[in-house]
């Protein structure tokens, strides 16, 4: 009997040909896809997975997640700017939504072997320990959002995309038809859409309050905002400040709205020192060299990683820029580039 798949649909291109390689492959598939929320964008996600479905001649279920996603993605991503913090909610919806309620039903209710999905990432299974590599698509590579995954879901989870190019992967949706073929990228926030913006999002569900941009440096007061939430550290546009010299964002305080400003060189650091780290496998040594990001939009660095009892410190071999409250820090093999865990800033 052949192997059960469920692969989580999106409607758009890569999840619909990871749908496709997988059926070619053998596999005894069945789409499913999870609605997040009321919106008639949801319903649309949710009817574009099922013509995906239909198309393939796979069973397809619709899976409610609304109270999950309000409560782990968007409520989380919300309270990150209340507190001042930079989120990130694909990260979060990884964990919760797709290798959490879906993942849960895929294994429980569908009684599938595996799940799938259109991450461009690669699972391989070394000394018995199951490891994420980076995709061949290198500028699709997806690990940065996948640290929270633990041995037990990367043992039952397929990345059918892991060996492709974008560009193939597309050109494999033209060929067979799929209904998605001509859909654009989606963007990062799936529940912001155009030309809704991160900052008129919060401006409609957070009040107006006055503050201060104060020089960090000198502590000089050099204007006034509507609102700390509205800016994120390292952020050089849209602050509205004359200077002589471009001004960023150094620091934000949601206590007293006061949001620091600086010079570029303020925003370089040396150490990160963080409380714990989600590691994907056991790790034995102390002290070791490693690859870090400190975002995702950013090429890993070069880091000296120390495991003491109560925290783990990073130095940096060159300074980095704009460490944010909330973004996630994820480490690297130095060797291959796997990835060795994570954890939020």
């Amino acid at each position: 009997m052949n192997k059960k798949v469920a692969v989580a649909l999106s409607g758009g291109i890569d999840s619909s040909v990871t749908a496709l390689l997988l059926k070619q492959q053998g596999y005894d598939v069945v789409g499913f896809t999870a609605r997040t929320t009321n919106s008639e964008e949801s319903k649309i996600v949710v009817n574009n997975a099922g013509k995906v479905a239909q198309k393939l001649g796979i069973p397809f279920f619709e899976v409610d997640v609304i109270n999950t996603f309000k409560e782990k993605v968007i409520d989380y991503f919300e309270d990150s700017y209340k507190f001042g913090e930079t989120p990130n909610p694909c990260i979060m919806c990884n964990k919760f939504i797709k290798w959490g309620k879906l993942y849960d039903y895929a294994i429980n209710e569908l009684k599938a072997d595996y799940i799938a999905t259109g991450h461009y990432a690669n699972i391989k299974k070394i000394n018995g320990i199951y490891k994420l590599y980076p995709a061949s698509d290198e500028y699709k590579d997806q690990l940065y959002f996948l640290f929270l995954l633990n041995q037990e879901q990367l043992m039952r989870t397929l990345f059918p995309l892991s060996k492709y190019k974008k560009e193939d992967v597309r050109k494999i949706a033209i060929e067979n038809d799929l209904p998605s073929k001509s859909s654009k990228e989606s963007q990062d926030i799936c529940f912001i859409k155009p030309p809704m913006t991160t900052k008129k999002y919060l401006n409609n569900i957070l009040e107006p309050k006055k503050g201060l941009f104060i020089e960090k440096r000198t502590g000089k007061k050099l204007g006034k905002h509507s609102g700390y939430w509205q800016y994120t550290v390292g952020q050089r546009k849209g602050i509205g400040l004359a200077a002589p010299e471009a001004l960023y964002v150094t620091e934000i305080d949601p206590v007293t709205n006061i949001v620091y400003v600086g010079y570029k060189d303020e925003l370089f650091s040396n150490e990160l020192i963080l409380k714990s780290i989600n590691w994907s496998y056991p790790i034995n040594s102390k002290e070791f060299d490693a690859n870090v990001k400190i975002r995702y939009n950013m090429q890993a660095v070069s880091a000296k990683i120390k495991i003491s009892n109560d925290k783990i410190i990073i130095k940096f071999d060159i300074p980095v820029s704009a460490i944010a409250k909330g973004q996630a820090c994820v480490i690297y093999n130095k060797e291959d580039g796997h990835l060795m865990g994570g954890t939020f800033i």
